[in-house]
């Protein structure tokens, strides 16, 4: 079993930046892949950034360049940094871990993100 927390979540105006955070309760080395999605009202949940346990990287082509997802592995802790916020990336983000080792697909409870016009 594995458990996410998020934090890193807030109230920004168009142009600003946040940093989320995900800690995971396991050593992220056993972790396949890596992700963050995000969930608008009324929309369904999307893929924004996923990293591999190797260090490579996926961005939903509405975040590339101004979101950065990465990884500290001595914290066991991924970070999404993201610039140049819109208001329509208002949004739940829910960190994701997907794990053979631990046998499975983990999400976190979510972190709300709201940017203001």
């Amino acid at each position: 079993q594995v458990q996410l927390v998020e934090s890193g979540g807030g109230l920004v105006q168009a142009g600003g930046s946040l940093r989320l955070s995900c800690t995971a309760s396991r050593s992220i080395f056993s972790m396949n892949a890596m992700g963050w999605y995000r969930q608008a009202p009324g929309k369904q949940r999307e893929l924004v950034a996923t990293i591999t346990g190797g260090g490579s990287t996926n961005y939903a082509d509405s975040v590339k360049g101004r979101f950065t997802i990465s990884r500290d592995n001595a914290k066991n802790t991924v970070y999404l940094q993201m610039n140049s916020l819109k208001p329509e990336d208002t949004a739940v983000y829910y960190c994701h871990a997907l794990s053979t080792y631990y046998s499975g697909s983990y999400w976190g409870q979510g972190t709300q993100v709201t940017v203001s016009s």
